[in-house]
């Protein structure tokens, strides 16, 4: 703390001080009304605390410690008002990428929204649609379960409208595939130049 802030901090002590004072003097004369005062002492009170935490922010940035926040001058996530109080398990699930023990409403919206890619991972049209079955059957069983815990509004999924996309993914995905690889060899042939022997 250097000078000025020493003399400043000793100026607000001892104006607090002589605050109190004639306040205490005020409510014994009965010209203050005690409920009043408690209020406005709680409130400076607020606005100290409220100081000082400014103070050591100010500080703090100055000396670096916030160097290297992923949050440093962004919001904080979560701060949207709302009240989740499950909020550290599902953080916890989601930053540690933690499976198998969400309710089974949470796990089959994950699994629903990843569905398409795992699908696609597939190279045989009867493992598809042996897992589109498994799925909507898994979704059929957490609908009729009362357990609690969030409502399972996870959609089934069509089995037959599913595989006709998985087939045109997987077109798409082979004449991709056949493109690059045919610019690839295009690519790699050499180039002969002939000459003329004169």
């Amino acid at each position: 703390m250097n000078d000025v802030d020493a003399r400043m901090d000793r100026l607000r002590r001892a104006a607090r001080y002589r605050y109190q004072q004639l306040v205490e003097s005020e409510i014994e004369r009965g010209s203050l009304d005690p409920d009043e005062v408690r209020e406005e002492r709680r409130l400076l009170k607020a606005a100290d605390v409220a100081a000082h935490a400014r103070a050591q922010i100010e500080e703090a940035e100055r000396r670096g410690v916030f160097e290297g926040n992923p949050y440093h001058g962004k919001p904080l996530p979560g701060l949207d008002g709302q009240h989740d109080p499950d909020w550290w398990i599902k953080s916890k699930i989601e930053r540690e990428d933690i499976r198998g023990i969400a309710p089974p409403a949470l796990a089959l919206r994950t699994e629903d929204a990843e569905l398409d890619d795992h699908l696609d991972a597939l190279s045989v049209e009867s493992d598809v649609r042996d897992v589109l079955v498994d799925f909507n059957a898994r979704v059929k069983e957490a609908r009729r379960q009362l357990l609690g815990g969030p409502p399972v509004v996870t959609p089934m999924r069509d089995v037959d409208s599913e595989l006709q996309a998985w087939r045109e993914r997987r077109e798409a995905r082979m004449a991709s595939a056949a493109r690059a690889a045919e610019q690839a060899l295009a690519g790699a042939r050499p180039r002969r130049w002939w000459r003329r022997r004169s």
